[in-house]
């Protein structure tokens, strides 16, 4: 810790809350308002989309399925709404209100973004969360917010949701995607509560399930941890799981790792009444610059998917490599408390569960003794990890596949990327069947998985709005080229006589063909 000399200098954290009073009235008024604004701008538009060739009403066909309806796939949602797309169906596996990390293991008092960032809105100024808290507390009381409350932002993305009008189905898990037709269609089979089976067929799949959605909770490796270690259970947690932190009141917690997860969950700790919290971090200071917040303005958001690989690589192993310090009033969170303690250049070399507790060796030999610990370690970004694409994921191209040898082993996570299109949609390597590359074509990653081909455009507010619009347009894009000749057919049977109520309106038996 820094001594207490310099710490008095320190300029003072300004108040954070997660959650402001809600007033209800004043919300249903501004919905009303947001839905008359979307009407007058057309939103949605007239459907346009044909059904399915193969559609019938004993077996229909979806045009798109949206698997996960948190900030990402709800925002997704409501760009192909914008689209003209309706015939959609969005689900999600948790109940309402705990999509996304907001209401389970996301563990900041507020937002790490900016307060004035925008994206679930998509530009419509009634529909932003600015408009949402000033409805309720005004505009002083809006000047004055530092960032946004955690528990503020999920209500407010519920609130988005309703007052546009997008459904979703809450626990239905995506459980498995085969495809159909040569690859023209995608079955998915789906679970409901209770374990109730499903298949839908739909043309496209837009995978939003979340900062694991590509990959999985990263868990190091230790000689004496095995994740189904009995011990291991209610002593051993990674960051993403459900913690009872109650629990933890008067016990000694350790925890790895130096990003904002984990001075979160020390925070969280210290504030259950954990007796002492001991934050361990490998490197001998914490990182001190945010290079991404460089990489989200709107020329880079718009522009980086245009690079050539050489440069996309260049501006991402350059970021992973800098790595994001954790947010500064995380950091004053842990400090403001006696018990925290900070051990930098202190990596772990093993992590060994018993009946009371964990051990913890360290490099010079010694062994620290926890209560429990827990791993803010991040995510892994590996598709071999999702049981959902199990039969795709040993064809899904990466990036391992288009950087130099030398390149991917000095960076052998971001090699584990996949290597998408323009659209989000992943593709398959060389030798993928064909039927399995037309079919993977048909399946949109649009979460974390997708910064190295498109930037942060997928997860970080700030890029979300491109983002959807981009994933939105290019299956609106898509959908229309497959079906080219069935709209060239109904262009062809269109017949509104535009002059009829004038006394130029020529019957069609007697019109005069070119």
């Amino acid at each position: 810790m820094p001594d207490d000399s310099s710490a008095t200098a320190l300029p003072p954290v300004p108040m954070q809350f997660t959650a402001s009073q809600r007033d209800r009235a004043a919300l249903e008024a501004l919905a009303r308002q947001a839905r008359a604004d979307l009407e007058r701008i057309n939103v949605p538009p007239a459907a346009w989309m044909l059904s399915a060739e193969s559609a019938t009403d004993a077996s229909p066909v979806l045009d798109v399925l949206v698997a996960g309806a948190g900030m990402c796939g709800q925002t997704a949602a409501f760009a192909l709404r914008r689209e003209g797309l309706t015939n959609i169906r969005v689900v999600d596996r948790a109940a309402r209100g705990e999509e996304g990390p907001w209401g389970s293991y996301a563990r900041m008092l507020t937002l790490r973004s900016p307060k004035q960032v925008g994206g679930p809105e998509l530009g419509v100024p009634s529909l932003s969360f600015r408009a949402w808290y000033e409805a309720q507390h005004g505009s002083e009381e809006w000047q004055a917010l530092h960032k946004i409350g955690r528990i503020d932002w999920r209500d407010y993305l519920l609130w988005v949701r309703d007052t546009a009008g997008l459904a979703v189905d809450n626990g239905v898990r995506l459980r498995s995607v085969s495809h159909a037709e040569g690859g023209r269609l995608l079955s998915i089979e789906l679970e409901a509560p209770g374990g109730r089976r499903e298949t839908v067929r739909a043309r496209q799949l837009v995978l939003a399930l979340g900062r694991d959605g590509s990959g999985a909770p990263r868990w190091p490796d230790f000689p004496s941890l095995r994740r189904d270690d009995p011990l291991a259970a209610g002593r051993v947690f990674h960051s993403a799981d459900a913690i009872d932190f109650a629990a933890l009141e008067g016990q000694r917690i350790g925890v790895l790792g130096a990003g904002a997860s984990a001075f979160d969950n020390a925070g969280c700790a210290l504030e259950a009444g954990a007796a002492e919290v001991q934050l361990f971090a490998r490197r001998a200071h914490l990182p001190q610059v945010n290079k991404s917040k460089a990489a989200s303005s709107h020329g880079f958001l718009r522009g980086f998917e245009g690079l050539d690989d050489a440069r996309k690589w260049r501006v991402y192993t350059y970021i992973f490599d800098e790595q994001v310090p954790p947010p500064w009033e995380s950091v004053r969170r842990c400090d403001a408390h006696a018990g925290f303690t900070l051990s930098l250049g202190t990596p772990w070399l093993d992590v060994a569960p018993d009946e009371d507790g964990v051990s913890v060796t360290l490099p010079n030999g010694g062994i620290e003794r926890f209560d429990a610990v827990i791993f803010g370690t991040g995510f892994d970004v590996d598709l071999l990890d999702r049981p959902e694409l199990a039969r795709y994921t040993p064809l899904v191209d990466t990036w391992a596949c288009h950087v130099p040898p030398e390149e991917a082993q000095r960076h052998p996570e971001p090699t584990r990327f996949p290597y998408l299109g323009a659209g989000f949609e992943l593709r398959a390597r060389a030798s993928g069947a064909p039927d399995a590359a037309a079919a993977l074509s048909r399946m949109r990653l649009f979460n974390w998985g997708a910064t190295m081909s498109h930037g942060a455009l997928a997860g970080d507010i700030p890029g979300l709005a491109i983002g959807a619009t981009r994933l939105a347009q290019a299956i609106a894009r898509d959908l229309f080229v497959e079906d080219a000749d069935r709209h060239w057919a109904r262009l062809q049977a269109h017949d509104e006589p535009e002059l009829a109520p004038t006394r130029w309106y020529v019957p069609p038996d007697r019109r005069e063909r070119p």
